[in-house]
């Protein structure tokens, strides 16, 4: 047994033989994440919940200031929660390839979608007809969470699902960053955390970008987590949604939430191991 984190992260050194990793985590996450990893994983933590701008922010600037990594490194921002195969880490490693060549200044991961979802973002392509064999493509534009109906206009313009996977240069990160923050010192940055907006990284860095590239992947991909939101008060809490629609949960510890066409699960951890022996009582209605 091992959790998502713990997954990631293995697959990361094992596949891509990488070990400068980072987590950019919430402060409430911290002692669970080094009970799972140890001391050998950075982990640079929120002071609030500000969306995934300010935490990537965040996290470059500990890499710039506390780590000392220079401009021309290459960084990776990846969510922990996707489960995947050994080919999703190769993709990534081609996104590095396509930073470290300058072929755009941020690349992006696009999932080929496997049905017309809403629950994602998509990545529009620049090429109408796409070999099989081109490693990256050209990004026109992006389109957040549309209808079924969009989507289906825009599976036929070859769209991808945003997989929340980005590359870029340290220094391509920094100069944004110092739009908003200008310091030198990883505590003041912190410090100042409110001063970012509260926004996203696609809406905030990646629809802003002007040269931007993605790479394909159309192996194994499945958003564990899928459309859900937790409140600041949660501790120590997971949740896994299969459903289309979203689940907010608020003010509650050490709790697993599921949900998918087969039922909703709610369950303390404490009590987990209940949950085998009475699902197999559960009777499904339609």
């Amino acid at each position: 047994m091992e959790s998502m984190v713990q997954r990631v992260v293995r697959q990361a050194k094992e596949i891509m033989q990488i070990n400068a990793i980072t987590i950019a985590t919430n402060a409430s996450q911290i002692d669970i994440i080094t009970q799972q990893l140890g001391d050998t994983i950075s982990i640079v933590t929120e002071p609030e919940r500000r969306d995934t701008f300010p935490a990537v922010a965040l996290a470059t600037s500990y890499l710039k200031f506390s780590k000392g990594c220079n401009n021309d490194e290459v960084i990776v921002i990846m969510p922990c929660d996707p489960y995947t195969d050994a080919g999703y880490f190769r993709a990534i490693a081609k996104m590095i390839e396509c930073v470290e060549q300058n072929v755009a200044d941020l690349v992006l991961m696009g999932i080929k979608p496997t049905y017309p979802s809403e629950k994602y973002g998509y990545i529009i392509p620049q090429e109408e007809v796409i070999e099989e064999s081109k490693e990256f493509l050209k990004v026109s534009r992006f389109t957040e969470k549309p209808s079924t109906k969009v989507v289906k206009e825009l599976l036929k313009q070859n769209a991808l699902w945003n997989g929340g996977v980005f590359a870029f240069r340290l220094g391509y990160m920094m100069d944004i960053i110092h739009k908003h923050i200008q310091s030198n010192c990883f505590e003041d940055i912190r410090n100042r955390y409110q001063e970012f907006p509260k926004i996203s990284f696609d809406y905030e860095v990646a629809e802003k970008a002007q040269d931007i590239a993605v790479v394909p992947f159309s192996g194994q991909w499945k958003d564990i987590i899928g459309n859900a939101i937790m409140g600041p008060h949660c501790e120590n809490t997971h949740i896994i949604n299969e459903l289309q629609c979203p689940i907010y949960v608020e003010g509650i510890k050490d709790v697993v939430v599921a949900a998918s066409p087969n039922g909703i699960l709610v369950c303390s951890k404490e009590y987990s191991e209940e949950i085998k022996k009475t699902a197999e009582n559960l009777t499904s209605y339609v």
